[in-house]
């Protein structure tokens, strides 16, 4: 609890300085080219961002079998640090590097306190390369190439499919216009550090999303195709020094005592989505999806219905997103969807309640609330389970 106060008073503090603070004429030189004795517009071509967040989390599953001692309880002090850094080759080329804490983990930069190592080992040694890409952008047309953040469409930002810290590694091509966006993209995610995979996994992109603008709001409908290549029979695809996550996944003994994939994943999804601009002098937005895997004849479905009222964009604005979830377990990787709830995967259904506030020009503070009913064999050999998970954030943007 002591580290709870601590670490939040912290960020607060820091949040504060960053986002009030102003700079002293007279310490700080009028331009960094002055300094540098760089020209300036070289250094109009740099361009760098990042955030820090910290998370005071609590995890607790309740199992359905009667016997208390099965229980689980977990409390977290975590934190999460970007660093990205973009460099303008020409007008229309970008080379963009970032590294996120985590240790490589594919869906998550989270990196937990211990008590029994010192803080100043922390903060540079779990961070890796999660893009490293060039970035050809011509009218409305976007080209990444390397390893890079999706550019995805995602309904208020749904986690369905796809994590929002997933990184693809291979080539994505994006056109967005008024009235349509188009998706395609080719990658292999066996290219991501933490691979377990024995084998080559490769993932084929397309999605199409319909923009309809209407009186006062919009209207989005959407679907999309993600055929995986290379999953059934092969093992889990990440963290060998756990024997493989399975993830909710349904997974098999081969004939050489291996666990593998049951199934391919060849995910169809739609989704429609409504934004207004304004419901009660707030934005307001809702929206359904759903994801089917063709390739698994059952346990395949999964859809998510989620609302949010406000926009944290400016200073003293606020969010609120609820949403609920059903993922059967196989109707999605779960190695790549949402790592918070269910606390990670799929074979689980339930509530999320998501909110957010700007605190400062730069800071913001946030509350997620998981709860979660578990899947029975979600967990290999464990009953079905109720879920709760708390987490609360300040995030620091600069």
């Amino acid at each position: 609890m002591k580290k709870t106060v601590l670490s939040t008073l912290a960020a607060l503090i820091l949040g504060s300085t960053v986002a009030y603070a102003t700079p002293n004429p007279v310490l700080i030189p009028k331009s960094v080219a002055e300094v540098t004795g760089i020209d300036h517009n070289v250094l109009k071509k740099i361009h760098f961002k990042g955030d820090l967040r910290l998370r005071y989390e609590s995890k607790e599953t309740y199992y359905k079998d009667g016997t208390q001692s099965t229980n689980k309880y977990t409390y977290h002090n975590r934190y999460r640090l970007r660093l990205i850094a973009g460099v303008d080759l020409t007008d229309k080329l970008t080379f963009e590097a970032g590294m996120r804490s985590g240790y490589g983990n594919p869906t998550s930069g989270n990196q937990t306190f211990l008590d029994d190592k010192a803080l100043s080992d922390y903060f540079w040694q779990s961070l890796r390369f999660n893009i490293l890409n060039l970035t050809y952008k011509d009218d409305a047309s976007t080209i990444k190439a390397g390893r890079h953040p999706f550019m995805l469409y995602r309904p208020i930002k749904s986690q369905l499919v796809w994590d929002n810290d997933i990184s693809f590694n291979g080539i994505s091509y994006k056109y967005e216009n008024d009235s349509s966006i188009v998706n395609l993209g080719i990658n292999q995610p066996t290219y991501a550090e933490r691979i377990n995979a024995k084998d080559d996994v490769s993932l084929f992109f397309a999605q199409y999303v319909k923009k309809i603008k209407l009186d006062n709001s919009k209207l989005n409908v959407g679907a999309a195709m993600y055929y995986y290549d290379g999953l059934k029979g092969n093992t889990a695809m990440y963290f060998p020094e756990k024997g493989g996550k399975q993830m909710g996944n349904i997974f098999v003994t081969n004939a050489s005592g291996e666990k593998v994939y049951k199934n391919n994943f060849h995910i169809a999804e739609a989704f429609v989505e409504y934004k207004l601009k304004d419901l009660f002098g707030k934005p307001f937005a809702v929206a359904g999806s759903v994801a089917y895997n063709v390739a698994a004849s059952n346990k395949n479905l999964g859809y998510d219905l989620a609302m949010q009222i406000g926009k944290a964009k400016k200073v003293h604005d606020w969010q609120l997103k609820y949403s609920y979830t059903d993922l059967q377990a196989d109707a999605v990787l779960g190695a790549h969807s949402d790592s918070d709830n269910f606390g990670g995967g799929t074979a689980a259904k339930g509530h999320a309640i998501r909110a957010k506030y700007k605190f400062g020009k730069r800071t913001y503070l946030a509350g997620t609330f998981f709860f979660n009913t578990l899947y029975a064999g979600k967990e290999t050999g464990k009953p079905e389970a109720d879920y709760e998970r708390v987490q609360l954030d300040v995030i620091i943007k600069f």
